[in-house]
C-alpha cells in the first residue's frame, strides 16, 4: 500500500532532521518550506509564442475580427498545452511499500550469495520483504496523536521514502575511509575493513575469530527469527555448555546476536548472513510495543529482566540497520525506538534505570546514549533536552572529572569505562583533562580476563584515543581473546568467560557477543579523535 507524503525539498544538501518535534524538553526548529517548483511546459509554451514569427504587421492587415478570433484561438491553444499540476497533498501519511503476497516473492534476490549454513534448521524464510511489512503494520496500529507529537511530523518538509537518500548519502556512512568519520560507520564497508584492520591494528587471526563467531551465532538463531540467551534450545540441542539465565529477555538476546553482525557490515540487504538479519530485524519489530505516551509516540522493547538494559540494544540494532541501508521500512521503528529512550528517561536527574522515569545508573545510560548516538548518526529526531539531561546524570556520579560510579561518585572500573565514553560521543575533546587522567587510570588497569562488560567499553574508549596507550592496550586484548576462543566442535568461533553479572545471565551468547564486537573495533566505528575526523557532536 502506499500513500502520499509531504513533498520533498528540491535537490541539494536537503537540512538535517534532528530536533524532535514530538520531544516535552525541546523546542521544535521552524519547518523551512520547499522552494516552488516552475512549470516547464508553462515557459516552453510562453517561449513558443515568443519565437512563433506572429509580428504586429501581420495583424495591422486584418479585420478586427479576424484579428479576435485568432487571439482567442492562440490562447485556447496555449491552455490546452499548460500542465496544471496538482494542488499539493498535505496529509500527514507514511509512504510505504506494502509487503507481497507469498506467491510474489522472489526468493532469488537472497541466493545472490550462497550461505554456507543450513538455514532451513535455524530461520523460517516465510518473510521476504520484511521492512515494508513492518511499517505498513505500524503505520496500521500506532494511536494518532497530536500533530505536534507526531513522529512523521518532521521538522523539515521530506518525502520519508527518499528521506536517508536526502539526509545520509551512503557514500557517507558505508563507503570511503573517513568520509564520515567520529560516529560513522564507514569501516564497515568491503573497501574501507581491511586497511582499518591494518592500521588500526587488527590481523588475519583476530579476523578469522570474527568470521568464526558470526558462523556460531548464525548457527544459533531460532527458527522465528530471534535469539535466546539459553542458547541450548533450538538448534543447538544443547551441545553447547555455559547457558545464560535470562531466558525471557529474547529482545535482548537477539539485539546482542545482531550487533555484531551490522558490526561487520552485514545487512539485511547485502552480505553473506543477510537471511539471518533480516530474520532478527523482523523478530525486533515484532516484538516492540508501540503506545503513546504523554503525546509521544513510543516503541517499547524491553523484555523479560533485561528492561532498559534490551530496549537500549535493540534500538542500537534498529539505527545502525537504518543508517547502514537507507531502508524507509526501517525508519519508524528506529524512531519509535528512540522516542521510548525519552519518555523513559529520569525527568528529574537525567539518566536511565531498569524502568522508565526513575532515577538512572551508568550501566543503564550507557546503552541508551549509544542508542540515541546511533540515531543521531543516522540523522533521526534526536531532542536536546535528553542529551542535556545525560550530560547532567554523568555529571552527578562523576568524582574528580575522570571517574564515574554507578548511581553516585564512585571510581568503578566498568563504569569509569561507560562514563569516559558517553563524554567522548558527548564531545569532550582528547585533550581535556578527564579524559586523560581516565585513559591512563584505564591504561594502568589493562584489560580484563573474564570482565567482559568492562572490556568492551574500555577497548572503544583506548580505541578512541588511540597512541601509545591503544597499541598496548590491543596487542594485549586482540590475542587474549583470540587464543580464548572455541577451536572445535559446535561451540567453535564462541566464547565462555567468568567476570561479570552479564556473563552469567547472558551465557555464552553474551560473551560471544561482547568478544566478537571488541576484535571489531578497527572498524566498527571510526575514530572520534582522528585527524579527518568530522565534528558530528550531539545537539545541545
Amino acid at each position: 500500500m502506499s500513500t502520499t507524503s509531504p513533498s520533498s525539498p528540491a535537490p541539494g544538501n536537503a537540512p538535517r532532521a534532528r530536533a524532535l518535534a514530538s520531544a516535552p524538553v525541546s523546542q521544535a526548529m521552524p519547518a523551512q518550506p520547499a522552494p516552488a517548483q516552475p512549470a516547464a511546459e508553462e515557459e516552453a509554451a510562453e517561449e513558443e509564442v515568443a519565437s512563433s514569427g506572429l509580428g504586429s504587421g501581420f495583424f495591422n492587415k486584418m479585420t478586427s475580427s479576424l484579428v479576435s478570433f485568432v487571439v482567442h484561438f492562440v490562447v485556447l491553444v496555449i491552455m490546452a498545452l499548460m500542465v496544471v499540476p496538482p494542488p499539493p497533498d498535505n496529509s500527514k501519511s507514511i509512504a510505504v511499500n506494502s509487503a507481497p503476497t507469498p506467491k510474489e516473492e522472489k526468493v532469488e534476490e537472497f541466493e545472490e550469495e550462497k550461505v554456507e549454513l543450513n538455514l532451513d534448521q535455524t530461520v523460517s524464510t516465510e518473510q521476504t520483504n520484511i521492512v515494508a511489512q513492518v511499517a505498513t503494520e505500524m503505520t496500521e496500529a500506532v494511536e494518532t496523536p497530536s500533530p505536534a507529537m507526531d513522529v512523521d511530523a518532521a521538522p523539515i518538509s521530506v518525502e520519508l521514502s527518499d528521506f536517508g537518500e536526502q539526509t545520509a548519502p551512503k557514500n557517507d556512512l558505508m563507503a570511503t575511509i573517513g568520509s564520515f568519520t567520529g560516529t560513522g560507520v564507514a569501516g564497515r564497508g568491503e573497501a574501507a575493513r581491511g586497511a582499518m584492520v591494518a592500521k588500526a591494528g587488527g590481523n588475519d587471526a583476530s579476523e578469522a575469530a570474527v568470521a568464526a563467531a558470526l558462523e556460531w551465532l548464525a548457527n544459533h538463531q531460532m527458527p522465528d527469527g530471534g535469539w535466546n540467551y539459553d542458547h541450548r534450545v533450538g538448534p543447538c540441542n544443547a551441545r553447547c555448555n555455559h547457558a545464560g539465565t535470562l531466558t525471557d529477555c529474547r529482545t535482548g538476546a537477539t539485539a546482542q546476536a545482531l550487533l555484531p553482525f551490522l558490526g561487520a557490515g552485514q545487512t539485511h540487504k547485502t552480505g553473506k548472513y543477510k537471511k539471518n538479519v533480516e530474520a532478527g530485524l523482523y523478530f525486533l519489530t515484532q516484538q516492540m510495543k508501540v503506545k503513546t505516551q504523554m503525546g509521544l509516540q513510543c516503541g517499547d522493547l524491553a523484555q523479560g529482566g533485561g528492561s532498559m538494559y534490551s530496549h537500549g540494544m535493540a534500538a542500537i540494532v534498529l539505527c545502525e540497520a537504518y543508517a547502514m541501508t537507507h531502508d524507509k521500512g526501517l525508519m519508524m521503528p528506529a524512531q519509535l525506538s528512540l522516542n521510548h529512550i525519552v519518555y523513559a528517561q529520569d525527568p528529574v536527574g537525567g539518566g536511565w534505570r531498569y524502568g522508565v522515569r526513575t532515577p538512572g545508573d551508568t550501566s543503564v545510560v550507557g546503552w541508551q546514549l549509544m542508542a540515541l548516538k546511533s540515531g543521531h548518526m543516522a540523522y533521526l529526531q534526536v531532542p536536546p533536552g535528553t542529551i542535556v539531561g545525560a550530560n547532567k546524570f554523568l555529571d552527578s556520579v562523576m568524582s574528580d572529572y575522570a571517574y564515574y560510579g554507578y548511581t553516585d561518585p564512585g571510581r568503578g572500573q566498568a563504569t569509569t569505562a561507560i562514563g569516559m565514553l558517553c563524554r567522548m560521543y558527548l564531545g569532550w575533546k582528547k585533550d581535556h583533562p578527564g579524559i586523560e587522567k581516565g585513559i591512563e587510570y584505564l591504561s594502568k588497569t589493562g584489560p580484563s580476563p573474564g570482565n567482559m562488560y568492562y572490556n568492551y567499553y574500555a577497548t572503544q574508549c583506548m580505541r578512541h584515543y588511540e597512541g601509545e596507550h591503544w597499541d598496548k592496550w590491543n596487542v594485549k586484548m586482540r590475542d587474549s581473546l583470540v587464543k580464548s576462543q572455541e577451536k572445535d566442535g559446535h561451540m567453535k568461533g564462541s566464547w565462555a568467560m567468568k567476570g561479570d553479572h552479564g556473563t552469567e545471565r547472558g551465557g555464552r551468547l553474551y560473551c560471544t557477543s561482547m568478544a566478537t564486537m571488541i576484535l571489531e573495533v578497527y572498524y566498527r566505528h571510526m575514530p572520534i579523535y582522528g585527524k579527518n575526523a568530522a565534528e558530528d557532536e550531539f545537539p545541545l
